[in-house]
């Protein structure tokens, strides 16, 4: 009767042993079809990879070819089909700077006024405050003098809590204005509005200096501030911010 069960044992045995080798060779036979195919389809990749691929000669070329329509762009209005606008931006930030400075930015249907306070390379960014707000839609087809007075209510409305910072004395409050519309620079804090985007019709600003806009709007609220810079591109602003934070490489064209 135990030999039987032996017998019996063994051979359960033997069954479970050839069902799990059984198993295997499926799953194998499997993985080696799935290979097989991840292989051919690789195969087929790489072919479609190398007949599309851009010889390195003609990358150069398309590169050169792009640099002088950008240089060709800046000689002149009309010299390119790929249009410029010249950035006046020649000198980077040192870490150095101090005291206390004002930031408007205009770039569609909302605005940012912003203060801040930089203590030089040992005390960094020492205060920061900042609000956003949107442009009522009316103010988008009206007059600049309408947009900028809204504009500069909630400047003046931070030049009152200025006692939070900390000043140096006989110092006169320096404003950047980002104005990301399209602008032809003649200086850094100069510029005239090409035509305006994002919804806003202001005819009376078409053609006209931008800054000298704000300025009189400042005089008219009684804001004793200078407007320093007119930046027109964002774009300027994230490689400039890039470039401290990470030191790469500006290129030759922003120069």
């Amino acid at each position: 009767m135990k030999e039987g069960m032996g017998k019996v044992a063994v051979k359960a045995a033997v069954i479970g042993i050839a069902a799990a080798v059984g198993v295997v060779t499926l799953v194998v036979r499997k993985r080696m079809k799935c290979s097989g195919r991840w292989a051919r389809t690789m195969a087929i990749v790489k072919e479609f990879e190398e007949k599309c691929g851009t010889p390195d000669i003609k990358l150069k070329q398309v590169a050169d070819a792009t640099t002088v329509e950008m240089h060709a762009g800046l000689a002149s209005e009309d010299g390119s089909k790929l249009k410029m606008l010249i950035c006046y931006v020649d000198n980077l930030p040192t870490g150095d700077e101090e005291g206390v400075f004002y930031a408007l930015d205009l770039g569609g249907t909302t605005f940012i006024v912003m203060h801040v306070q930089l203590g030089g390379k040992a005390g960094g960014i020492v205060h920061l405050e900042f609000t956003e707000a949107s442009i009522l839609p009316a103010l988008m087809g009206g007059t600049s003098d309408a947009l900028f007075d809204y504009i500069l209510e909630k400047l003046a409305k931070f030049v009152v809590e200025e006692q939070k910072f900390h000043q140096p004395p006989g110092r006169q409050r320096e404003l950047d204005f980002s104005f990301s519309f399209l602008v032809i620079q003649t200086l850094i804090n100069s510029g005239a509005l090409i035509r305006w985007t994002e919804g806003f019709s202001i005819s009376d600003t078409v053609g006209q200096d931008i800054l000298t806009k704000l300025t009189k709007a400042l005089q008219r609220k009684g804001i004793e501030m200078w407007v320093a810079a007119l930046g027109v591109e964002m774009r300027v602003a994230a490689l400039i911010f890039e470039k401290i934070t990470s030191g790469m490489y500006l290129g030759e064209i922003l120069r």
